[in-house]
């Protein structure tokens, strides 16, 4: 884990303010959203990516029905997937 020297408080409601330095290098913009892991005593956080909810995997994904699928999960589903 890389240090960066940089500390903030947190507020009365339990908030801290990601400093701009960090959104810009890990990409994260106003209202994305952040998902939260604990390793140890450390607080670990990600910028989340959707991901099909078969597989895990975050390329080529949709949404149907409120529900992530990747094109090869769907392809599988429907019967589209190609022997090789």
């Amino acid at each position: 884990m890389k240090a960066t020297g940089i500390t903030r408080q947190i507020d009365e409601v339990g908030r801290i303010v990601l400093p701009i330095e960090l959104r810009t290098v890990l990409g994260i913009e106003k209202r994305d959203f952040v998902e939260i892991y604990t390793e140890g005593d450390a607080i670990i956080l990600k910028k989340y990516q959707p991901s099909c909810i078969f597989c895990g995997s975050r390329e080529g994904t949709t949404t149907f029905k409120g529900k992530i699928l990747c094109k090869n999960c769907i392809d599988e589903l429907t019967g589209e997937r190609k022997n090789g």
